[in-house]
């Protein structure tokens, strides 16, 4: 069984930064790719960025410059910096991977940009 926990969530400032962490367990043999999506209220899940094992990484548009995903392959942990944060960035975030050639999510951990 593989889980997957995010942490690093919480109430910030426009402008400010969070850093979110996952961290995959279990009976872990493989890990090809892990990301984050999020999830605003009355949106679809849209992904934010992804990091494959070999390091290379995809962003979209709206937080290039801004977010920064990295990985500890050793950890088998995916980290997401978020700087300069809007408000327009409040949302659920979730940790993706794929793991075993399955994919599993988090349970998700609540941004929320706001003065």
């Amino acid at each position: 069984q593989v889980q997957l926990v995010e942490s690093g969530g919480g109430l910030v400032q426009p402008g400010g930064s969070l850093r979110l962490s996952c961290a995959a367990s279990g009976s872990i043999f493989s890990i090809y790719a892990m990301g984050w999506y999020r999830q605003a209220p009355g949106k679809q899940r849209e992904l934010v960025a992804a990091i494959a094992r070999g390091g290379s990484t995809n962003y979209v548009d709206s937080v290039k410059g801004r977010f920064t995903i990295s990985g500890d392959n050793a950890k088998n942990t995916v980290y997401l910096q978020m700087n300069s944060l809007k408000p327009e960035d409040t949302a659920v975030y979730y940790c993706n991977a794929g793991i075993n050639g399955m994919h599993y999510w988090g349970k998700g951990t609540l941004v929320t940009v706001s003065s």
